[in-house]
């Protein structure tokens, strides 16, 4: 059976890791440069960087802390946020990520996707998906962008096979209702982008304590879970909640606690 990864998010605005919930009441909680190293140190898989504001201020990423931050990293590091050509994705991978996420622009310019995938390899290209529970739409939730401020017409499911099709390699899937609230992920939009996609599903937005990830991989058949609030104050450590998972039958990478 393939090791599930836990991920540790870094959101980033003006240079500085923040936290939030449901997009909103951001605070600043330290250096994402120093963090990255600090996680990478303590056995995390991989590393999510986002800009949460580029896409919302029509602005390019900060491709200075992107570098910063591959330069104290040896683990797979994704980066999103602010990029929206094929040349944005090129220096965001000179800079030392080895995976880009499009999330806004690739609603607004689906063809960023196949033209990525065509340029670098659909292993190098992240959909990122931000989504609302809503009944009036087919799957029961709706593609949020611009970081939870603009709703879209889109269905969670209908775009993401098509974002698939298109040639992304896989999908972080952050649930804004759970976002932040350390209640547990949403299991049921997991799971149903889960089985209708064939690359996998890193769940993100809800965990609160380990057993929330054990929930995720288990119930919601997520490939991967995102983590932030949890080990960003402090709560867990990377070890504790691999030595969670490992007790419950999830095969992870083990580190020493």
């Amino acid at each position: 059976m393939l090791q599930k990864r836990v991920i540790v998010c870094l959101d980033v605005r003006d240079g500085k890791t923040t936290k939030g919930i449901r997009f909103k009441g951001n605070v600043d909680i330290g250096d994402p440069v120093e963090m990255a190293r600090a996680y990478y140190e303590a056995g995390v898989d991989e590393l999510v960087f986002y800009d949460i504001t580029a896409s919302a201020e029509r602005r390019g990423i900060m491709i200075d802390v992107v570098r910063d931050v591959a330069g104290q990293i040896f683990i797979p590091f994704s980066v999103g946020g602010g990029i929206g050509s094929v040349d944005d994705m090129r220096q965001v991978l000179l800079a030392g990520a080895e995976k880009v996420s499009v999330n806004s622009q690739a609603v607004r310019d689906p063809s960023i996707i196949s033209a990525g995938a065509k340029r670098f390899g659909n292993q190098a290209i992240v959909l990122g998906m931000d989504v609302l529970a809503d009944s009036a739409l087919p799957s029961g939730y709706r593609v949020v962008i611009d970081g939870g401020r603009v709703e879209t017409d889109f269905d969670a499911l209908d775009w993401a096979r098509r974002a698939v099709e298109l040639g992304a390699g896989e999908i972080v899937l952050n649930s804004i209702d759970a976002d932040g609230t350390k209640d547990g992920y949403e299991l049921k939009v997991t799971r149903l982008i889960a089985t209708s996609v064939g690359v996998p599903v890193i769940a993100s937005g809800g965990a609160g304590t380990p057993g929330h990830l054990v929930d995720v991989f288990s119930e919601g058949r997520a490939d991967a879970a995102l983590i932030a609030s949890m080990v960003h104050f402090g709560e867990y450590t990377i070890g504790q909640i691999k030595q969670h998972l490992a007790a419950n039958d999830v095969p992870v990478r083990q580190v020493d606690i």
